[in-house]
């Protein structure tokens, strides 16, 4: 370099430094201060949360908008709103966005839309997560139509990213109207109390419209969604919490549907016996238990990660590690409901079993089923079409299956819960299983109800009809006799039978019919 030139160099660079200070800065420390008085990270202590130490790459820092009118042409702060980039977690690569609510309250305008754009269309290409850090007050009402159009292209890459890489959503602020359906479309939504709403019309909308009063978090707060609505799969406390718990997802998941899970390997050994299942499980059908205990006695060393726990709670979906590797587990919860399937628990494992089949990830479905729930509530409510979005993910998914029955599998209940008829590639059973169309005691109801109506002592002639039934189609073995059970084993052999029968199937390989996609009920 000449001396000529240093001069003028040195003052780019120290401009180019005053610049990139100014968009990591922020607005002001009042900002800052406000955003930490609700309880609330900055957009960039949430993104260092997330990421590992010094591994974000920032793009798109100094976008400005350039819209004019209502005096935004007087206000155009660097990154627009939006921090955008991406980093790792536990060494692999993620792409993520943060709304700063401290600049235009994380409002989206057009540069701002187009830096999501961006780093989402990179995520697709690079075959890796996204994650979106939303705490934004919805589309740039200044910059009219073409804020609305910027969350189209958003909804449009989320839809074609969908399947294909994670995407997580996380909820750190308000989401309201059109921009709670970007969360909607994505894979798992992470909600903090207190802090985090998402609404499509808000509380004074309600009252205006129908004269109910609500709060925003009573309308649509954490719990509400976790536990209600099951648009929210976690609710926690606190950012640290939630963050932490969004990077242990992401260490559960491969980093696109082309790759399988990270194996971790366990010390825990495959072939451990695990005669507590002996007692853990009650022999009596009508006594209740957790199936949280039997699913903590089978996986690596008792670690699960329970999807949409506070939600649908009669059945349990859960992603665990089976020797290492990742595995999805649905299975019925007898402590909720006795374990019946509803609408909501139809829709909560249907939208898991897709979930995993998308992205290779195994499923083992642990069956404990009264049947489905009866009442005019249900039926009305289509229990009909959304027991069939469980039964279509099934029979729909390539991913190596393998269920095990405990205990009871009744009717229709039976068949949806990945039985051998819908595709499951081995179906094991406990010697206390009961595989019929429905209990012992109803079945003789009907099919002996003429002679039971005509005895001098219809109970006595039930109960003889009852054991009758349950010794002919009841028995432990009928199932397995017909080939519908691969193999009734003893509960101290579940850990090493299902780790044996996911290593046969790691590289199962199922042709598809062409076709450009399925119509599955909704």
């Amino acid at each position: 370099m000449s001396i000529a030139t240093e001069g003028p160099v040195r003052d780019r660079l120290t401009e180019l430094t005053e610049i990139k200070a100014l968009a990591a800065g922020g607005p002001d420390d009042q900002a800052t201060a406000r955003q930490h008085a609700k309880g609330k990270l900055t957009a960039r202590e949430r993104v260092d949360l997330l990421l590992d130490e010094g591994s974000f790459q920032e793009i798109e820092a100094l976008r400005r908008h350039r819209a004019t009118g209502f005096g935004l042409e007087a206000k155009r702060p660097y990154t627009d709103g939006v921090i955008t980039g991406w980093g790792t977690v536990h060494g692999r690569t993620v792409f993520v966005y943060a709304h700063d609510f401290r600049i235009f309250g994380g409002a989206l305008g057009e540069a701002h839309a187009a830096k999501i754009h961006k780093v989402m269309d990179l995520a697709l290409a690079a075959g890796a997560p996204l994650v979106s850090l939303n705490d934004g007050a919805g589309a740039r009402i200044q910059e009219g139509v073409t804020a609305l159009a910027g969350y189209g292209g958003i909804f449009q890459r989320n839809t074609k990213a969908s399947g294909v890489i994670p995407q997580i959503s996380v909820m750190l602020g308000p989401c309201a109207g059109g921009a709670a359906y970007s969360p909607a479309l994505t894979d798992f939504v992470f909600m903090v109390r207190e802090t985090s709403q998402m609404f499509i019309t808000g509380p004074d909308v309600v009252k205006a419209v129908t004269g109910e009063e609500i709060t925003q978090n009573g309308l649509g707060g954490a719990d509400v969604h976790a536990t209600v609505s099951g648009v929210a799969a976690f609710a926690y406390d606190d950012e640290a919490a939630c963050l932490e718990d969004v990077r242990y997802l992401l260490s559960l998941l491969p980093s696109n549907n082309r790759e399988t899970a990270p194996r971790h390997p366990s010390q825990d050994p495959a072939r451990r016996p695990t005669e507590s299942l002996r007692e853990i499980v009650p022999a009596n059908t009508n006594q209740a238990y957790d199936i949280r205990a039997v699913i903590e006695e089978i996986v690596d060393d008792g670690e699960y990660f329970e999807v949409q726990p506070g939600w649908a709670t009669n059945v349990v979906c859960a992603l665990v590690r089976l020797d290492g590797h990742v595995t999805g587990v649905v299975a019925n919860q007898p402590s909720a409901f006795a374990g019946v399937l509803d609408i909501h628990a139809s829709e909560k494992a249907a939208r898991f079993v897709q979930f995993c089949d998308a992205f290779c990830i195994p499923l083992v479905t642990l069956v404990d089923v009264p049947g489905f729930l009866p009442g005019v509530d249900q039926e009305h409510g289509g229990i009909i079409r959304h027991g069939a979005k469980l039964l279509y993910a099934y029979c729909n998914a390539t991913v190596p299956r393998v269920q095990l029955i405990l205990r009871k599998a009744y009717g229709g209940a039976y068949i949806v819960m990945d039985s051998r008829s819908i595709g499951a590639d081995v179906s094991l059973a406990w010697p206390s299983n009961e595989i019929a169309v429905m209990g012992a005691e109803g079945a003789a109801n009907v099919i002996f109800r003429r002679e039971i109506a005509a005895a001098d002592d219809p109970d006595a002639v039930r109960a003889r009809k009852i054991k009758e039934y349950q010794s002919e189609l009841m028995h432990p073995y009928y199932a397995a006799e017909r080939g519908l059970v691969d193999d009734v084993i003893d509960p101290a052999e579940t850990r090493s039978a299902l780790i044996g029968a996911l290593a046969m199937l790691r590289s199962k390989y199922a042709d598809t019919p062409a076709r450009k996609h399925g119509n599955p009920p909704v």
